[in-house]
């Protein structure tokens, strides 16, 4: 008998109508595993750094609502508020959620978005990446100096520069793709085609990876694969890049 549906808490930016469509999209294709999706949002329209500061202020009122429904996994899905604000914050944020968790009783695992890219990149063994990120360009700077630090070298990158964070859940996704092949990818171990959980790339992510003959992965896939392992669920799920077939079995002949 398959368990009972694993509870997926998502803390999201109020303007994003991204994730709470790819995560499920992704995690509904699982072969054995079911899950339920429970967002709570924290108010941010611009992505700048003083309305992420007010977002990341709101951070404490999601976590009690998400641990009010007992879910099992919580993901603080804002990538980028979490690296403006500075290297190895998603350490810091992850423990402090998981304490205020643990002090109203929950039990769940805590991932955030940013922890997540730099899981998912650490996993498939990359060093040398690529990324394609939808923000203006100094915020942008900073995403690639946050993942430096974390020891990965960025080799090359481009910045969409799209402010409002309602207008980047719209970039086509063409549009990722014409930034992508303007990348210099000559000895990169991955590209993040998606290094924002609000720009839609679910879509883009294997055909990427056809095209450019690398692993390609995303904030939603590297979110979707560390929810995968936080549950002790199979990776195996089709048609979203490499990443996501990590324990997929290999045909023998």
């Amino acid at each position: 008998m398959n368990p009972s549906p694993a509870r997926i808490g998502l803390v999201v930016p109020s303007s994003n109508i991204t994730v709470e469509t790819e995560m499920p999209r992704l995690l509904g294709r699982h072969p054995d595993r079911s899950f339920s999706f429970h967002a709570s949002r924290m108010r941010m329209h611009t992505v700048s750094p003083e309305q992420l500061r007010a977002m990341n202020a709101q951070r404490e009122r999601c976590v009690l609502e998400l641990g009010d429904a007992r879910v099992d996994v919580l993901l603080y899905a804002c990538l980028v508020a979490i690296m403006a604000t500075g290297p190895g914050e998603h350490r810091s944020v992850e423990l402090s959620v998981a304490e205020q968790l643990a002090a109203g009783g929950a039990r769940a695992k805590v991932l955030s978005s940013a922890g997540a890219l730099v899981t998912a990149l650490e996993s498939i063994g990359a060093r040398r990446i690529a990324l394609v990120t939808p923000y203006m360009r100094p915020l942008a700077e900073q995403v690639v100096r946050y993942l430096e630090e974390e020891n990965f070298e960025v080799a090359d990158w481009r910045a969409l520069e799209v402010a409002d964070n309602a207008d980047v859940g719209c970039i086509p996704g063409e549009r990722v793709m014409d930034a992508a092949r303007s990348l210099d990818l000559d000895g990169v171990d991955a590209l993040v085609l998606s290094a924002c959980v609000q720009m839609p790339s679910l879509d883009l992510i294997q055909a990427a990876e056809d095209e450019f003959g690398l692993p390609v992965l995303s904030a939603a896939t590297a979110g979707a694969y560390n929810i995968l392992r936080a549950v002790g669920a199979r990776v195996d799920i089709p048609d979203a890049g490499s990443l996501l077939r990590a324990d997929a079995t290999v045909p023998t002949h």
